[in-house]
């Protein structure tokens, strides 16, 4: 678990963190305006979404070790053209490269890398897992900092890559235990947990991408525009910085949470739980009447119903489909989670400067209204499977 925790920290925190951390003052010197920088994060997630199939078998092939290994050879190609980009061609194509990377390196591959040892009982090393890509940006922006000024933006990814060829690669292609799941337990690898027809995965596939898909959009959305949202809600400056900064700390809190269920987890169950949380922030935040309580109130349901939906995206697919099956599936619904993340910013932005919070607000209830129903259908598909199958027990949904 180590090495993909390592692994994912520095991932994310040289790439996806690194434009929070530096971005504007890369964009100065090359003539860009904060716009195009920032649009190098949706170009990467875009590029990532439609890689996101050929990740799944890429997987199913050849292990999540030698992908990781190949992720992290176009991230230091990624980072090394980014360091050397003199205009707005040269970053874009480096993110494009990056997206590459990330399809092949975060999240799935490495959860895959997960299943693959501990087949079904890997749910609480997943959750730590998310625990430690929480506290990336924590780790990696003051170091990031700290690189800039004492090197240059230019020598800081220059040195990223460094870490993904001499830091990552190793402990990818070295340093992680043989896939148990695939040589010791063949037969229970190819057990699914939930015996579902081939129209039944169909359904669920559907059920779990649109659920994933719109909670990503809405948590992607409003999470840059969140000082907004607060400000335009009646926070003073101070205290909208105050409270985005304690969204941040309960969505952390709540992976933590999830990782402590361990094997008592339920992922359907999490599910319903985090979207009720965030239709009961965003209801609250637009009827109630403006003041510090309610903006705390709505931090607060948001924060953590956001936070443990996180860890749920990543076990649902373990949840319902066989360990031999998870990284084709899991990077399968990747595909449209990355292109709500992609495009969610720039619609809520949009929304938030037109509309107003308002608006934003009652599209966001509508559409995790809708991620709701999705997992109730869900689950009633998972209880009616097992039912017909006579192995449903009192504790499963």
């Amino acid at each position: 678990m180590s090495v993909l925790a390592i692994g994912q920290l520095i991932g994310w925190g040289t790439t996806f963190e690194a434009v929070g951390a530096i971005g504007r003052k890369l964009g100065s010197d090359l003539g860009l305006a904060n716009e195009i920088v920032f649009a190098g994060l949706s170009v990467m997630m875009m590029t990532s979404a439609f890689a996101s199939p050929l990740t799944g078998r890429m997987l199913e092939r050849f292990g999540a070790s030698r992908v990781l290994s190949i992720g992290t050879l176009f991230f230091a190609a990624g980072l090394c053209v980014l360091a050397s980009a003199q205009g707005v061609i040269g970053y874009i194509t480096a993110w494009i490269i990056l997206g590459l990377g990330a399809a092949l390196a975060l999240n799935a591959p490495a959860f895959t890398a997960v299943v693959e040892r501990e087949g079904v009982e890997g749910k609480r090393t997943i959750a730590i897992l998310m625990l430690f890509t929480g506290l990336s940006p924590t780790i990696s922006w003051p170091l990031l900092n700290l690189l800039h000024d004492l090197i240059g933006w230019r020598s800081t990814f220059l040195w990223a890559a460094g870490l993904q060829v001499f830091v990552c690669l190793p402990l990818y292609l070295f340093g992680l235990p043989k896939p148990v799941a695939r040589e010791a337990a063949r037969i229970s690898a190819n057990t699914a947990p939930v015996p579902l027809t081939a129209a039944g995965k169909k359904a669920a596939f559907i059920f779990v991408a649109l659920s994933t898909a719109i909670a990503s959009f809405v948590t992607f959305g409003l999470s840059p525009s969140l000082l907004e949202v607060l400000q335009q809600s009646g926070a003073t400056p101070e205290l909208a910085l105050q409270l985005a900064a304690a969204r941040g700390v309960l969505g952390i809190s709540a992976r933590g949470f999830d990782m402590l269920l361990g094997k008592r987890g339920n992922p359907f169950l999490t599910s319903v739980s985090g979207i009720s949380l965030m239709v009961a922030g965003f209801t609250s935040l637009l009827l109630l009447p403006p003041s510090t309580v309610s903006l705390w109130i709505f931090v607060a349901l948001y924060g953590f119903g956001s936070g443990i939906l996180v860890v749920a995206r990543a076990l649902l697919p373990l949840a319902l489909f066989s360990p031999s099956e998870y990284g084709r599936q899991a990077s399968r619904l990747m595909m449209p989670q990355n292109i709500a993340n992609a495009i969610a910013p720039i619609l809520f932005t949009a929304l938030l400067d037109r509309t107003g919070v308002s608006t934003a607000l009652i599209i966001s209830i509508m559409l995790t209204l809708v991620a709701l129903c999705s997992v109730i259908l869900l689950i009633s598909l998972v209880r009616k499977a097992r039912r017909t199958a006579g192995t449903i027990t009192p504790s499963q949904p």
